[in-house]
């Protein structure tokens, strides 16, 4: 049987990377956790964070979830062939994003079980609370 990403899990990895953001003093966040088919399963902004960190941490994810890879990996591919990226994104109606800032959730096999995005620091700090958030509970973001 697959498994899949709870509820209870999605809630723990954002309130583990909302506790990592606090530690690091980076701005207020907002966190989009997907599962493996892009659905939301769980969101949060901080006080703070400005509307605009839903729609680009959930974009982030999605892509992520979609393609099977890091935002920053996308991101990275982006440089390359930017025709094809741009194209995924109005095909997509703006739902992919290939931006650093999210990274894959992936069980003890390295099954694809979501994805979770941040929005509100640079790139690099958004990777690094998800991160965080991932592995807090026991799962694996490569």
């Amino acid at each position: 049987m697959t498994q899949k990403l709870s509820l209870s899990q999605a809630q723990d990895i954002i309130a583990s990377a909302i506790a990592e953001r606090k530690a690091q003093q980076f701005p207020p966040m907002g966190f989009a956790v997907l599962d493996d088919a892009g659905d939301l399963i769980a969101y949060a902004r901080e006080d703070g964070a400005s509307m605009f960190r839903f729609d680009i941490a959930r974009a982030k994810a999605w892509g992520a979830v979609g393609m099977g890879v890091s935002s920053r990996t996308l991101g990275e591919r982006a440089k390359d062939n930017p025709n094809f990226f741009v194209s995924l994104s109005a095909t997509s109606n703006g739902r992919f994003l290939p931006q650093t800032g999210a990274v894959l959730v992936k069980d003890k096999d390295g099954q694809i079980l979501g994805a979770i995005g941040a929005s509100g620091g640079t790139g690099d700090q958004d990777e690094a609370v998800c991160i965080v958030g991932v592995t807090a509970v026991g799962l694996s973001s490569s």
